[in-house]
This record gives C-alpha cells, structure tokens and sequence, in this order.
C-alpha cells in the first residue's frame, strides 16, 4: 500500500512529545478560511511513499528522538487515508515506535467499516494532537465549510476509550477571539478527562502567498494577528496552564 505524503520533517519540536518525524499526508476535506496550507488539499497531489519508505526515513533520525519522541503524522488531514495510516502505524508499533496523529477529526464517524478501521487504528495510536476549529456548530460550517459535530462525536469517543489528547485552538481576530465563544471552548473542555495540554495558536497570514501561486482567493487578507493582550486572554479563559502533562 502507498500513501500520498505532501512533505516529511526530521527533526518537529512542536507536534508531539519529545523530538518527532513528521510525516504531513495529503488531502483534506475541509477549508478552513485560515488554512495556511491549501497546497494539502488535493490528496493525489502529493508524493507516493509505501508504508516502509517512512518507516525507514524515520528510523535514520530515531537518535534525536529521546524517551519521548517518535512519529507524528499531520496534513493535510490523516484520517483520509486511514488505511495507509492504519499499516504505517502497524509498522511503527512493532518497531516500538511511539505514534501521534495531528487531526482536525474531519472524517470522523461512528458509523459503518470506517469506524472499525477506526478503533484498529487507536489500538495503535499513543496521543492525538486535536484542533477545536470553533465550538459553535454555524459558525465551524462558515469558518470550515463543514459540520463540527462528528468532531464534536470523536472528541467525546476519544475521552470515553481514555485516549490522550493535545487540544490546539487558533485564534483568530473577528472568528474565534472572542469571549463568549472562548469560554464555551472552555467549558466543553472541562468535560474531558484526556487532555493533556491546551495550546493557543495566534492567527498569521503567512499563508496567503500560496493563495495567490494556486490561484484562490484568500478571504482573511485583511485580518491582522491577535494582539498578546488577546493571546494571554485566551490562553487564561481555556485554563492553559492547568494542561502541563505534555512538557517536552
């Protein structure tokens, strides 16, 4: 089986435990207006690699890993290609090699063979990195052009099998920067007992380059990142610093 990699990363402080290979599959099913990287859409875009191409390139950097490190795989969005993630994975584990997988759970549904391929792969699956794109279910559609509560759904199954989380959330001036929505956030969190830390991303438009190279229109051009007084707002109303498990 081979999988369709937009990029691969050898040495990622950001995306896990420790120092970790970050392969970044293609493909995504949502568009979310800040998305700084559309180029990941188009999942037969990307390069094909079989399951051992990676497990090899990974395996050549595991010395700068630690303890804690090991493989994360990012997008784009993952759980697209579940079936090339399920044997990646597979691979990784009976090399003991520690799995995370950076998802915005978009595919995600209890229903059907996909779910079962879905329980498979959390048997093989250490932690997930977990975006709350926006807690409210009208504004998640206009902000990602799809519904958030089979998000919502994965989030709730991931508590009940006990399995690790991150939370990331990105803050954006006029989307998510604001108060009421944040503390909604809040207290959907609250109701969780896997998360082990929160973090906080300030909105950029660095990605508005690739816009314009690919031809789209890019609809936050005149947003401007949230200020530090805002970041510290948010970062205190989702109790950030409650969540301290995942310390590198």
């Amino acid at each position: 089986m081979q999988g369709y990699v937009h990029q691969l990363e050898s040495f990622g402080s950001v995306d896990g435990p420790g120092v970790r290979f970050i392969i970044f599959l293609a493909g995504c099913p949502l568009r979310c207006k800040y998305c700084h990287n559309p180029d990941t859409w188009d999942m037969t875009k990307g390069k094909l690699y079989s399951a051992d191409d990676l497990i090899s390139e990974a395996i050549a950097c595991k010395s700068y890993w630690s303890a804690k490190g090991g493989i994360t795989v990012s997008g784009g969005e993952p759980l697209v290609q579940i079936d090339f993630l399920i044997e990646l994975f597979q691979k990784a584990k009976n090399l003991g090699i520690n799995t995370c997988i950076d998802t915005a759970g978009g595919p995600f549904t209890k229903e059907g063979e996909w779910f079962k391929k879905f329980q498979k792969l959390m048997q093989l699956t250490d932690i997930l990195l977990m975006d709350i794109k926006h807690i409210n279910e009208d504004e998640h559609i206009k902000l990602t052009g799809h519904t958030g509560k089979n998000i919502i759904e994965m989030f709730k199954y991931l508590d009940e099998i006990k399995k690790p989380i991150w939370i990331r959330h990105v803050l954006v001036p006029g989307i998510t920067d604001n108060d009421e929505y944040l503390i909604q956030t809040r207290d959907f969190i609250r109701t969780l007992h896997n998360v082990k830390r929160v973090e906080v991303l300030p909105y950029h438009g660095l990605g508005a380059v690739k816009y314009k190279d690919l031809g789209l229109d890019y609809v936050l051009q005149d947003t401007q990142s949230p200020t530090l007084e805002r970041v510290e707002n948010a970062k205190k109303i989702l109790e950030c610093d409650k969540y301290n498990e995942w310390r590198s």
